[in-house]
């Protein structure tokens, strides 16, 4: 059949990105417990257009995410990449890979396990283009957001009966660099928190979170300079950032604070 897209375009318009958006897919990442966790997938895959063609072949993101789908772990997700810029003959390819990570927690007390849900993004892009001395062809970054409790410092330092306390979440992006697991982040964030969070909690797991809580209280700034301090001394990345935002209980408005490492 004829290929339209292949066709010459007279336009003198190159595209920095075209692809697929939103392709929703069952997927398969890596877990530190269970080897390999079964998620569900929402990918966005491009690569660039030069000026002189009409159009990309859109199947074929579709096509190589599939072959893909079964191992997308962080360096095969650069693999991926790197089959786009093959398959399309194109200079770059770029890909966000969002999905819900979930991790099996047991309540402090009661021992009750439970199902807590984070949200983890992968976002990259690969160059075709041989990298200039000592760079990379390549930039990878990974996203993990974890909802925590904290306890407001100032209110328990004001109030004759109790502090006020909300739920937050904090969002790391790390550069990639050595390998790690998406688990030790979290375990990182949850750390620094005044609290975790549990899908299942009885009366004496309720009662012993809410005292820990209380006994650690934090500013949203001092969740984002804690969470900060425990990525810088693992000495493993060169650049993250962290932000946290509270969704406070007794403002109509949530605080919210960020810091960033690395050059």
């Amino acid at each position: 059949m004829i290929d339209v897209q292949g066709g010459p375009d007279t336009r003198n318009i190159p595209l920095t990105k075209v692809g697929v958006k939103g392709l929703e897919y069952p997927i398969r990442v890596l877990d530190k417990v269970n080897k390999v966790q079964h998620t569900t997938g929402r990918a966005d895959l491009y690569a660039d257009l030069p000026r002189h063609f009409k159009g990309t072949h859109m199947s074929r993101f579709v096509e190589i995410f599939h072959r893909h789908r079964e191992d997308l772990s962080m360096p095969r997700f650069l693999d991926m990449l790197r089959e786009i810029i093959a398959g399309l003959n194109a200079a770059s390819a770029y890909g966000i890979l969002e999905f819900p990570y979930f991790l099996e927690k047991k309540a402090p007390v009661s021992g009750l396990s439970g199902i807590v849900s984070y949200r983890c993004r992968y976002q990259g892009r690969v160059d075709r283009a041989a990298a200039p001395a000592g760079g990379a062809d390549h930039h990878f970054t990974v996203t993990v957001s974890a909802p925590v409790t904290t306890v407001c410092p100032c209110s328990k330092a004001i109030a004759d009966r109790g502090a006020h306390n909300q739920r937050g979440i904090v969002t790391v992006e790390l550069e990639l660099g050595p390998f790690f697991w998406i688990e030790d982040i979290i375990d990182l964030v949850e750390g620094a928190a005044s609290s975790p969070i549990y899908s299942i909690l009885k009366r004496g797991d309720e009662k012993f979170l809410t005292e820990r809580a209380y006994d650690n209280p934090k500013f949203v700034e001092d969740l984002v300079r804690d969470v900060y301090i425990a990525l810088r001394d693992l000495g493993s990345f060169k650049r993250f950032s962290v932000e946290a935002e509270n969704f406070e209980s007794i403002h109509n408005h949530s605080a919210y604070a960020r810091a960033e490492y690395g050059p």
